[in-house]
């Protein structure tokens, strides 16, 4: 392992004309909090499941249950937070409830970090 110096500048310098322009074109700080936040909902296994599941089809609750293998009230609080985000969106037909990614972003945004790891793991 490389030792720490490797890692940091040897030197303490600040390039201030970067550090204004960077801070300039950055989201403010709620918007990045949002971003984490949104982040932090697919940190999870199941529920990151549930969206990869979805990526392929719109399914009803017992669907994704029998897919995550999981209780469908666990499923349901996972789809609740997930649709407090805005990932998921549902329908009601009948008596059955269908969910679906709330838009493309999702589904690109999930292609792009398979994408990211499966070339990762053949550079190894």
């Amino acid at each position: 392992m490389s030792p720490k110096s490797d890692y940091v500048c040897s030197v303490e310098v600040v390039d201030q004309q970067k550090v204004t322009h960077v801070n300039q074109v950055l989201p403010e700080k709620m918007v990045t909090r949002q971003m984490a936040e949104f982040f932090k909902s697919l940190s999870d296994p199941t529920r990151l499941r549930i969206v990869q599941a979805l990526l392929e089809e719109e399914l009803c609750v017992c669907d994704i249950s029998a897919i995550v293998d999981i209780s469908i009230s666990a499923i349901s609080h996972q789809l609740r937070l997930l649709r407090s985000m805005h990932i998921v969106k549902f329908r009601k037909q009948g008596k059955m409830v269908y969910y679906s990614l709330e838009d493309e972003h999702i589904s690109r945004m999930l292609e792009i970090a398979l994408e990211h790891l499966n070339e990762k793991a053949n550079e190894r």
